[in-house]
């Protein structure tokens, strides 16, 4: 029934070896099957980045959009309120947060080019927000996410 010093140290050795080789052996498949799943969950997460790029610019062209289109309304009924008045009526301008004393004749040929320009801004940013549309379409249609 005895087992020597050398014995019981040879049994301990080989059961911790053994266990050790199969705790490496099972951290090494664990770390595989990890990176594997990691090039699926990255591709995942670039994909979403992508995703959400796509709709934040979207979101900012329709922000642009609905400024211009305020401002461009502004302009019109201003317009459609100083045509009907006399050309030599005072009438106040905003310049740069200052209000500016001007007259009619003096203001309305501003509001128009002014005006011209914001649908010029406007048609620019509409052209912007589709093509963009288009884009992101293209991009989900191309893109082919694998799930396993």
């Amino acid at each position: 029934m005895g087992i020597s010093l050398q014995g019981l140290t040879h049994l301990i050795y080989s059961t911790t070896t053994s266990k050790l080789s199969r705790t490496v052996e099972h951290s090494v498949s664990v770390t595989t099957a990890m990176a594997s799943q990691s090039t699926p969950a990255k591709r995942q997460q670039d994909l979403q980045v992508q995703y959400s790029t796509y709709k934040n610019t979207l979101q900012q062209l329709a922000q642009k959009i609905g400024d211009v289109e305020q401002e461009a309304e502004e302009h019109k009924l201003v317009l459609e309120t100083l045509e009907p008045l006399p050309g030599d009526r005072k009438c106040f301008r905003m310049i740069n947060g200052v209000l500016v004393e001007r007259t009619v004749k003096d203001v309305v040929p501003a509001l128009r080019t002014n005006a011209e320009g914001l649908k010029k801004v406007l048609d620019d940013l509409v052209k912007q927000y589709k093509a963009k549309q288009d884009e992101l379409e293209k991009w989900k249609n191309n893109v082919q996410v694998v799930q396993s």
